[in-house]
């Protein structure tokens, strides 16, 4: 008896083990198999709910326009992700810190973007607790070896090889760093330039470390125009209608370098592919020509406090503007579901101007 209840626990254990390995297989003939996802709230889909932070969007009014509803993204709808997954034909993956991120759950990716993080460590510990730039890439570690136990070195290695990471990070090192001189030195130890310079640098040992890991496609998103969000309007700095020019120009330091840095990598590595995002060109179109894109309100925020809804972000149960479609941000600090449509489509599908030197589409083809 006690033989046959062994043979049959063999049994389900085998099965399983080949229901696992057809599943694996099935992925790796994906053109994408995975997207793995590195960065801030412009990507997160609810790493902080795990984490001891108030940067979190796991409460109403965010999610308001998702079928999810409020799941930690910073939004009010679908994510820059979810987007580009749809696109691309791969489910957007789940978030890293989630205890159920295991098993079937991993072999299309894992999330491991958080709230309020940025490419130095020290940036956004105003808000508490994150993943850094490089825990997250300490937590990708960790994601393979959960692979390891499910595949061989080779089948790993055309895997990580045919998925994608996406890269979205730099803004916290502005927002919440350089531009707080009251909590972090940055902005009296470094030039505008100077501190471009460090982000990038430290940013690109960020990406050689993903590319020692396995991965061979990157598309990293430059920053936007920071001056512009509702947040930066809000302080009243710059001329009534107008963007705040000179937070502009410091993040224009950091997109130049990141760009060069993106066709030096290409240089250096021809078995793999970069991509640097032009988030600043695309979303600067949004906001100079909203009327192409059906948008009415570019400089206030949807949910939000203060003036331009922009001094104090979207508070629980807070009431959001109706006309969310039409409006180019969502809080303070964070496009909206509409907005990040245009921005997905267009590194999905775009011109060498939105995404150097291919796009999203041409890089999965490769």
């Amino acid at each position: 008896m006690g033989e046959w209840k062994h043979a049959r626990a063999s049994a389900a254990a085998m099965l399983l083990l080949l229901l696992c390995l057809n599943e694996i297989a099935h992925v790796n003939s994906q053109r994408v198999p995975a997207l793995f996802v590195f960065g801030d709230s412009l990507v997160e889909v609810g790493n902080n709910n795990f984490l001891n932070t108030i940067a979190r969007a796991n409460f109403f009014p965010y999610g308001i326009d998702f079928n999810g509803g409020a799941t930690g993204r910073f939004s009010n709808g679908r994510s820059l992700v979810d987007f580009i997954g749809e696109m691309l034909g791969v489910p957007s993956p789940p978030p890293f810190a989630d205890p159920s991120t295991t098993g079937s759950r991993i072999l299309n990716g894992v999330n491991y973007a958080s709230g309020a993080s940025g490419i130095l460590d020290e940036s956004g510990r105003n808000y508490g607790d994150r993943f850094t730039m490089n825990r997250q890439i300490q937590n990708f570690e960790s994601t393979l070896n959960q692979y390891r136990t499910t595949m061989n070195p080779a089948a790993l290695s055309q895997f990580l090889a045919k998925s994608i990471a996406v890269v979205v990070t730099g803004n916290n090192d502005y927002i919440n760093n350089y531009l707080i001189p009251g909590l972090y030195n940055s902005s009296y130890n470094y030039n505008a330039q100077q501190y471009g310079s460090l982000l990038v640098n430290n940013l690109g040992r960020q990406i050689l470390a993903l590319h020692s890991m396995g991965i061979r496609k990157l598309f990293i998103a430059g920053i936007g125009p920071l001056g512009c969000i509702p947040n930066i309007r809000a302080i009243g700095l710059a001329p009534a209608g107008r963007c705040m020019d000179l937070v502009n120009q410091m993040v224009g330091f950091f997109n130049v370098g990141l760009r060069s840095m993106v066709e030096q990598l290409n240089r250096d590595h021809p078995d793999s592919i970069f991509v640097y995002a032009n988030t600043y060109h695309v979303l600067g179109d949004i906001l100079n020509n909203p009327a192409r894109y059906q948008f009415n309100v570019v400089d206030r925020a949807c949910c939000g406090v203060g003036r331009n809804r922009g001094q104090i972000s979207c508070l629980p149960l807070e009431i959001p503007c109706l006309n969310r479609k039409q409006t180019v941000f969502w809080d303070a600090f964070h496009p909206s579901e509409s907005a990040i449509y245009v921005f997905a489509w267009r590194a999905v599908n775009g011109p060498q101007d939105d995404c150097y030197p291919v796009n999203l589409k041409q890089m999965a083809l490769i």
